[in-house]
């Protein structure tokens, strides 16, 4: 049975295990990479969050990702083709220590909107600390709702992070005015 999803406050060694690994990702797969980011809410200082470090890397093209799978593997990262199905346009690893997940892996092209949604969202937590704290609040209540279901929970988040992209897309439009 899967265990309950617990978001833990802010710890500042996140940054520090982001990027340790980003060496480990670069010395095994960089000739492939066009960039590596280190996203989702352990990547925003103060965020509370499920102790995962979340890391976006770009690629030319996904056809890449092909030459990734066997050098990731051996750094610790598991290929789990079948979220494919969810978001055809990423490809996702994922790194445990035992049954703990530690790592995902998010591979995009370097273009792909997507990709840039999730730099987005990031950026504009960092800048937000208001919105960020709404959001780690939002986060709290839903683990409590949604236990062990981290599919509801991520669909449940959908909607705060829309309207985050969305003011976050808004405002850098009226700055470039």
């Amino acid at each position: 049975m899967a265990s309950s999803i617990v978001i833990e406050k802010y710890d500042p060694r996140w940054p520090e295990m982001y990027a340790e690994e980003k060496k480990r990702i670069c010395a095994a797969i960089g000739e492939y990479l066009v960039g590596i980011e280190h996203i989702g809410s352990t990547s925003v200082p103060g965020l509370g969050a499920k102790p995962i470090i979340d890391i976006l890397a770009g690629v030319t093209t996904l056809r890449q990702v092909e030459n990734c799978i066997e050098p990731l593997k051996t750094i610790g990262y598991k290929y789990l083709p079948e979220y494919e199905q969810i978001i055809p346009e990423r490809r996702y690893f994922l790194k445990s220590r035992g049954d703990t997940q530690t790592h995902h892996l998010h591979i995009f092209e370097a273009t792909n909107w997507l990709h840039r949604h999730e730099l987005v969202f990031r950026d504009y937590m960092r800048a937000h600390p208001e919105a960020a704290r709404q959001y780690v609040e939002l986060k709290k209540q839903l683990a409590a709702q949604y236990g062990p279901d981290r599919t509801g929970y991520t669909a449940a988040k959908t909607d705060f992070i829309r309207a985050i992209i969305a003011q976050a897309r808004k405002e850098t439009v009226t700055s470039d005015a």
